[in-house]
């Protein structure tokens, strides 16, 4: 059969058992973890593609990054789908099914080893730590930028064999692309290299040219760099650990990507920082990484294919390693996407040299290859089904991960969504006792401690939360609006006083400020805060409540006047309308006195 009957043959398996694969995902809901954030309850990308959202988008960062295209496709999502979960996944399977096919065709145009680049491309695409990438809506960074990450090299293999400075320029255009998706595409510019060698063959002498015609790709990467560093920095997102944990986290997390890629068990959707770095571990890692390596250089002119996957896979997970630690997972399924690649070309080229080198008959690799496509496709269907809701994804996390105190904090709040208080406040009590510094698990057993009428140990709770986030505006006005609910005024404007004091021009501040002081009878002192909100903005509430501080005073003139000014902002507001009622019926009466 002439190999284009193959490759068309080859790209219909690829595209069928991606889809039987994933295909449960259509099923399966938003979930808690991110997708509030980036869909649920973010009004820029709920509405849909508007010029607002569109500037939004490219001027603002959010959750702790900056990726304007992804924040696009999620708007084009909202416009299509509106909020069914259903359509956001099955876009993230479209994109994940190009990605296969695209892999695919890259791989037998720089190689021309047809089975080898499909099972490649077959591998990644049925993989089950790819699931995370595909089943999560949140995610769409991951499947979005590796389309521009497949169409940067398929433009780069047009330039090299073309040579034509329009193939050059769409190279470019599609590497900034992606970094405007997700910046994990830094290392691109470094996998051109490693392309060269192999399979290539240009890094001959000179070099010169080779490395020259990359300075534009590293000039993006060093200025996507700096961006996604002070975002996520100014975010909070960067973890202040030891340079020496940091680099015992990332020796560990390289080996045991490895055994994941080869016995895919216990995948969760979150892997905590281990309280220290298992030194039998990181040594056996380490010994692995460096018996890899030099192999590798060993080999590099008889296997060149070994070194380069290698390279690819040590190069594209050092953004996402821990080296810089970002957030508090000690790895993540998810940061395999584009890296295991590397590895299955190494996988691919060494079994096509061991059944060549033996002459097996062709039914053995044919079993051999099907049975292992075949278990991973089992495992991914399996693996998606985890990502059915909530309950299904954190109550599998905490079955194959110890101390995971995301995940009991996570779903103690599917929990008590669901009126399940009891089990909840367990789960909220042992992310507490995990030991981690972490203020959320306070914050929603407090909530739960409330619901079942615990008002004091509610309190308690609340305030150990508010602890944890020191001089943050938004946990002490939470606090603070709590306190108030409960009718304790005087504790409420401590708390008012200090979201106060850090936002000083922040009219809703002074507003609730002087209501916890009007609701004590400090009618003078309430009065001062409402004038202070009123002129930062000219806000109905605070010509309600400045008005019922001046009632009370007997200014009922001056009541009137902001009553009137309440009933201007909000015509049916029912306070102001109520509140200027009585303060012309005691304007009356002191005019009838005289």
């Amino acid at each position: 059969m002439p190999d284009k009957y193959k490759v068309i043959l080859i790209s219909l398996g690829l595209t069928l058992s991606t889809i039987i694969a994933f295909e449960p995902v259509r099923r399966n809901d938003f979930v808690s973890y991110d997708d509030k954030d980036y869909i649920l309850e973010n009004p820029d990308v709920k509405n849909g593609i508007t010029p607002h959202s569109v500037i939004w988008a490219f001027t603002r960062y959010h959750a702790g990054n900056w990726h304007p295209l992804t924040w696009l496709s999620h708007m084009l999502d909202c416009e299509l789908f509106r909020l069914n979960p259903a359509g956001h996944h099955l876009m993230n399977l479209l994109f994940h099914t190009v990605n296969t096919l695209l892999l695919f065709y890259i791989l037998k145009a720089m190689t021309d080893a047809l089975w080898p680049s499909a099972f490649v491309a077959a591998a990644f695409a049925l993989h089950p730590l790819h699931v995370e990438s595909v089943a999560w809506a949140a995610e769409r960074k991951d499947v979005l930028s590796g389309l521009f990450w497949m169409l940067t090299i398929a433009a780069y293999i047009h330039y090299v064999q073309r040579r034509r400075i329009g193939w050059y320029l769409l190279t470019i255009l599609m590497f900034a692309l992606g970094l405007m998706a997700k910046p994990m595409l830094v290392t691109l510019p470094f996998v051109l290299l490693v392309l060269d060698y192999w399979p290539l063959n240009r890094l001959k002498k000179p070099v010169t040219g080779v490395i020259l015609e990359k300075l534009p790709f590293f000039a993006l990467t060093a200025a996507s760099c700096v961006v996604t560093f002070l975002v996520q920095q100014k975010s909070g997102a960067v973890n202040p650990l030891r340079l020496i944990s940091r680099m015992g986290v990332a020796v560990i997390a390289y080996g045991t990507y490895i055994w994941k890629m080869i016995w895919p068990a216990k995948l969760a959707v979150f892997y905590p920082l281990p309280g220290s770095v298992d030194r039998i571990l990181f040594a056996a890692c380490a010994i692995l990484l460096a018996a890899v390596t030099i192999t590798a250089l060993y080999q590099m002119r008889q296997r060149p294919w070994l070194l380069a996957g290698w390279l690819w896979y040590l190069g594209t997970l050092v953004p996402v390693i821990g080296i810089v630690k970002v957030g508090a997972n000690a790895m993540a399924d998810r940061y395999t996407y584009i890296p295991y690649i590397g590895l299955f070309i190494i996988v691919a080229w060494a079994a096509s040299e061991i059944f060549d080198k033996y002459k097996l008959p062709k039914i053995i690799p044919a079993a051999l290859t099907a049975l292992v496509l075949l278990s991973l496709l089992i495992c991914t269907r399996i693996q998606v089904s985890y990502w059915r809701n909530d309950s299904t994804l954190f109550g599998h996390a905490i079955l194959v991960t110890k101390n995971n105190y995301l995940a009991h904090n996570n779903l103690g709040k599917a929990l008590q969504r669901q009126g399940i208080i009891n089990e909840a406040v367990e789960h909220y009590k042992t992310a507490i006792e995990t030991g981690r510094i972490f203020a959320e698990p306070h914050w929603n057993l407090a909530d739960a401690l409330l619901k079942q009428g615990w008002v004091d140990k509610a309190i308690s709770e609340y305030r150990k939360a508010v602890e944890l986030e020191k001089n943050k505006p938004a946990a002490y006005k939470k606090f603070a609006a709590i306190l108030f609910e409960q009718n304790r005024f005087a504790d409420a404007a401590v708390y008012f006083t200090k979201v106060a004091e850090l936002e000083p021009n922040n009219a809703e501040a002074q507003n609730n400020l002087g209501a916890a002081l009007l609701a004590q009878d400090k009618l003078k002192d309430a009065e001062i805060h409402f004038r202070k909100a009123l002129r930062i903005r000219d806000d109905y509430l605070a010509n309600v409540n400045l008005a019922t501080a001046l009632l009370k005073q007997g200014n009922f003139d001056e009541a009137v006047k902001h009553y009137r000014q309440a009933i201007k902002i909000n015509p049916q507001g029912k306070q102001a309308t109520d509140g200027l009622k009585a303060a012309l019926a005691e304007q009356n009466k002191k005019h009838t006195k005289k």
